[in-house]
């Protein structure tokens, strides 16, 4: 590939990765030519806006970090070149204003992605990117040029390299389909298999709970989780019945040791506090008094504030004879136990887990089968829960793969 003069430069993936990629390249000098199979770029980026665009989170940077889990260490340097401060200097670059929520994460001040999509885009066309759209890639051909899928017919374009950001498996229809796995393990990248992350779990609800509550919000709820080595996960928050079972920001904050437990186990169980701000000796001593003609349900209202979904968990969680005993039903509303069987689909998940393994890259991101592809974002073997993690370390990825491609290209030619 070496014939080519100037360096033909692609980025392949129109999300956040494959833009910051794209950018970093631009200032590097290149002239940059992006590949989407969508119609346009960001489609996933600006679904994640329509209920408010969170950009990252305001926390301390080691609590931060740590929210990547097991795959916090080898994110740290990526993260580390670009943190939530300079995600959001680089977001006021493009004059759009910023500011912190209660619950410490960050949102433009307009809380819509289209406002930051649209002055990104254009100033990366006036860097030079080109964008080309409806180009789904389908692989090299024998002599290492870029195959696309075009409504034109197929086209080749020969590169000097390239940088991949294709995304994972979720939300399919906004282009991220996972169908670069077989094209990649077939280059000699390790893949680790797609699987969903932020998303729901199925807990076999009976169709009685089922049809009653399905939609209903559980608020201010703790989950509590034990791992096979003894450790507790415990996180106070929100999620929602839904007809086969929970999903929501709790939920999702749990999804890779819950996945886990499921693949090891073909279930995983946790337990729900449904009254977290009251200490169990006050459940118990509540639940306990005399209730003379009411029913248990009525005694539960008015005594605790039970009702709802909440009585209604209750009932679908824990055998009919706890009912008549204060103190297992005390013990089970602020440790309801909850079993839940099999994950959503991957295509209803927020984001996925697993990708590209990091053993297969240079610390630059490039495969090390095939010398001039660097890989970004969520093709990456990595997950985070939902409050501006994903974002970041996607926009991280990317720029971390599009200075080292720069420096890669400077150095082979």
């Amino acid at each position: 590939m070496s014939h080519l003069s100037p360096p033909a430069v692609a980025v392949v993936g129109g999300g956040p990765a494959g833009l910051m990629a794209a950018e970093m390249l631009a200032e590097a000098g290149h002239v940059v030519d992006l590949y989407d199979a969508m119609p346009s770029v960001g489609r996933k980026f600006l679904l994640a806006g329509v209920g408010g665009m969170n950009i990252t989170h305001s926390e301390a940077w080691p609590q931060f970090v740590a929210r990547y889990g097991s795959r916090s260490a080898v994110l740290r340097p990526y993260l580390d070149g670009f943190d939530a401060l300079a995600l959001r200097d680089w977001v006021h670059g493009l004059g759009i204003e910023t500011f912190v929520g209660s619950s410490g994460k960050v949102f433009p001040r307009e809380m819509k992605a289209a406002p930051l999509l649209r002055a990104w885009l254009q100033r990366l066309r006036e860097r030079g990117v080109r964008f080309h759209v409806r180009h789904r890639w389908l692989g090299w051909d024998a002599d290492g040029a870029l195959q696309f899928s075009t409504p034109d017919g197929l086209r080749t374009v020969p590169v000097h390299a390239c940088l991949l950001a294709l995304g994972g498996a979720s939300w399919k229809k906004l282009g991220s389909d996972g169908a670069w796995v077989p094209v990649l393990a077939g280059a000699g990248a390790e893949v680790v298999p797609l699987a969903p992350a932020n998303c729901g779990f199925d807990a076999g609800w009976t169709a009685h709970f089922a049809e009653r509550f399905a939609g209903q919000p559980l608020k201010s709820v703790r989950l509590c989780m034990r791992l096979p080595d003894g450790q507790v996960l415990s996180r106070l928050g929100e999620c929602v019945v839904t007809a086969t079972g929970l999903e929501g920001g709790l939920i999702y904050a749990f999804s890779a040791p819950l996945r886990e437990a499921i693949a090891r186990e073909g279930q995983a169980h946790f337990e729900l506090d449904l009254l977290p701000a009251r200490e169990a000796d006050w459940v118990l001593q509540e639940v306990a008094r005399p209730r003379g003609s009411r029913s248990m349900a009525s005694h539960l209202q008015s005594r605790l504030g039970l009702k709802g979904v909440r009585a209604g968990l209750l009932r679908e969680c824990l055998p009919r004879e706890v009912f008549n005993d204060p103190a297992l039903l005390a013990a089970g509303i602020k440790a309801l136990p909850v079993r839940v069987h099999a994950p959503r689909p991957i295509d209803e998940a927020i984001s996925t887990a697993g990708g590209v393994a990091f053993e297969s890259l240079t610390p630059g991101l490039m495969l090390k089968s095939r010398p001039g592809v660097f890989v970004a974002g969520e093709m990456l073997d990595w997950e985070a829960p939902t409050g501006g993690y994903l974002l970041t370390a996607c926009l991280a990825t990317g720029r971390a793969a599009g200075l080292s491609m720069a420096t890669w290209l400077t150095n082979a030619g």
